[in-house]
């Protein structure tokens, strides 16, 4: 039967040994993030999963979401109650703003709770999860007085939050927008048009919703750059805070989909609703970019926590399951067979996923970390290098991440074996909530054109190359230390791999676009393997530096970082060596010959 353990120690790791966040109590928020403030919040929020949420998990995935006839949603058996607690105890309110009644810790702190509740509980977790994001753009695009009428409650939980842009007609194109904002003269306008796939477009947990929903003002440009931001609420709310009268918007039915059941996933109809404008008129992607953003990274993570809990799942059951003999000889002579775990592919199959998983919360954490310099340090050239960072990696989170962690989650089903495809063990459930990972917040097929189309060369390749230079620093600096060869030997090939990959990029995807589309997948690949094999080397000078400490857990890192190193490293050059075919094999057959 499945379990959930957070996995305290190794985010522990990541966030005092690796981050070092105790080191920056000059920057706001920092100084109430001490290693014992952190070290209570990881373990509080471990019980809660495990205790609160997890066990819904299963009950969501059965029972989902139901319309009723009132076209209200009724989430599963004991999603309310498990809310209500989520707000009770405080947990939205972790990094946000302390003037919208938030504690104001870093983001990289925040991560790891979001962690623990999307392995947890995936579907349970995009509610708080998307209104985090619609906060978060709603403080950088609002005006004080919307800030003030919806923040504090949007920041605490209370009321949810939902992202508005998908189109029956239109999805990743959003300059076909139907959706019209009518002025009424007052400050407010009329929005009529259809959403889709909106989650948590209706719900029971909250007492309102607050809807940001893109839309174009009559007679505003055609194209992307004629879409604004609005804030519709659900219920309206009156000067004194208090709740009014019911907006023209409603759920107009529920999807019905492979996974994340637990989740209302709406279309929703707006009916010459309410809506107040957020930041300037034809400007609303600049503002909706902040929380489509925060959900990529929110994205990556999910894909990552999956992972890990189909992770020790398989740990879990490889320990358990006695099957066939060692090759070496018996390993077990008190059963009739050995555990599974002896066997080389076994090993392979749960090593493939140790290595990914630890390497990926490396990199996300110190993604969310960059963004909490971007917006906290006083250094405006620590600001600008985090904000390059968050902007050419924040696609490479989100695709690689779910696209690895898709695949982990496969492998923790394979250990399985026959259990693995039957309800019972819980694998199955994981693996279909995963899948939707890799396609919503833009396909992973989108975030690699955006990251060769757009991220790559911006600013003259300022961010990619800034990238290059703290590698190199760190390979300089740690080329000579003895016991760390292999690693930064690792690093230093991928990135060079990764360095050709660019060039061949600026070189011939500008001469033919196909070039760039064609190897986007590929080089955003390789860029994923060199974030976490930097990741990984700079894990693996802290655990040489304390392998006889005595804790086991830094010579086991060390054994998986060596596995990352010699034996998913290698893909690698396959990558390279398909980036620098371009696009004439994959361009060669017309439509009517596939």
């Amino acid at each position: 039967m499945p379990r959930y353990d957070a996995p305290v120690r190794d985010m522990q790791f990541v966030l005092h040994e690796l981050l070092q966040l105790q080191n920056y109590s000059n920057l706001p928020g920092f100084a109430d993030a001490s290693p014992e403030t952190i070290d209570q919040i990881l373990d509080e929020g471990a019980k809660f999963a495990k205790n609160v949420l997890f066990p819904l998990n299963a009950v969501g995935d059965k029972q989902g979401c139901k319309r009723a006839s009132d076209a209200s949603v009724k989430t599963p058996d004991g999603f309310p109650d498990a809310y209500k607690q989520l707000v009770e105890n405080g947990w939205p309110l972790l990094s946000a703003h302390p003037e919208m009644g938030g504690q104001g810790l870093p983001h990289a702190v925040n991560i790891a709770w979001t962690e623990m509740v999307s392995s947890s509980n995936m579907a349970f977790g995009m509610y708080p999860g998307l209104t985090h994001g619609a906060y978060q753009a709603l403080m950088a695009g609002g005006s004080d007085e919307l800030k003030a009428k919806y923040g504090p409650k949007m920041a605490s939980g209370e009321w949810a939050g939902t992202m508005n842009l998908t189109e029956p007609h239109c999805g990743t194109d959003l300059g076909l927008m139907k959706t019209k904002a009518v002025p009424q003269g007052d400050g407010t306008y009329k929005i009529t048009g259809q959403k889709i796939w909106i989650s948590g477009g209706e719900q029971d947990l909250t007492d309102n919703i607050i809807h940001l929903v893109l839309a174009r003002i009559e007679g505003a440009p055609e194209g992307i750059k004629g879409i604004s931001l609005f804030v519709v609420p659900k219920y309206m709310v009156k000067e004194d805070g208090s709740l009014g009268e019911r907006n023209a918007c409603q759920c107009g039915g529920l999807e019905e989909k492979m996974g994340i059941h637990g989740n209302a996933t709406c279309v929703m109809n707006y009916d010459g609703a309410t809506g107040w404008l957020v930041g300037e008129e034809h400007k609303g992607m600049r503002t909706m970019f902040v929380m489509m953003n925060e959900a990529r990274l929110g994205v990556g993570l999910q894909g990552m926590s999956q992972a890990e809990i189909a992770y020790q799942n398989a740990l879990d059951f490889a320990k358990d399951r006695v099957q066939g003999r060692s090759l070496t000889g018996v390993q077990a002579p008190d059963k009739p067979a050995d555990p599974i775990i002896v066997h080389p592919d076994v090993r392979r199959m749960l090593l493939e996923q140790k290595a990914f998983l630890e390497g990926a919360r490396a990199f996300v954490y110190w993604m969310a970390f960059q963004g909490d310099l971007q917006h906290k340090s006083p250094d405006e050239a620590v600001q600008q290098k985090a904000e390059d960072y968050m902007a050419l990696l924040t696609p490479v989170v989100k695709a690689y991440l779910t696209h690895k962690g898709y695949e982990s989650a496969n492998l923790g089903l394979q250990v399985h074996g026959g259990s693995g495809f039957t309800r019972e063990w819980g694998l199955e459930q994981i693996v279909r909530d995963c899948r939707i990972s890799l396609i919503y917040e833009g396909t992973n097929g989108v975030q690699a054109l955006d990251l060769v189309g757009r991220k790559l060369g911006a600013n003259g390749g300022r961010a990619v190359f800034s990238f290059f230079a703290e590698i190199d620093e760190f390979i300089a600096e740690n080329d000579k230390v003895e016991g760390l060869e292999l690693y930064v030997e690792g690093l230093k090939t991928v990135r060079a791999q990764l360095q050709d990959g660019t060039m061949w990029l600026m070189q011939n995807g500008m001469s033919d676009f196909n070039n760039a589309g064609a190897s986007s997948h590929d080089y955003l690949h390789l860029m994923g393997l060199t974030a976490l094999a930097f990741m990984w080397a700079r894990m693996a000078k802290i655990a040489l530096e304390k392998k006889d400490s005595g804790d086991p857990f830094y010579a086991a890192k060390l054994a998986t970082g060596r596995y990352f190193v010699e034996r998913m490293l290698p893909d690698a050059p396959a990558h390279l060596a398909k980036v620098k075919t371009g696009a004439a094999a994959m361009m060669a057959l017309d439509a009517e010959q596939f």
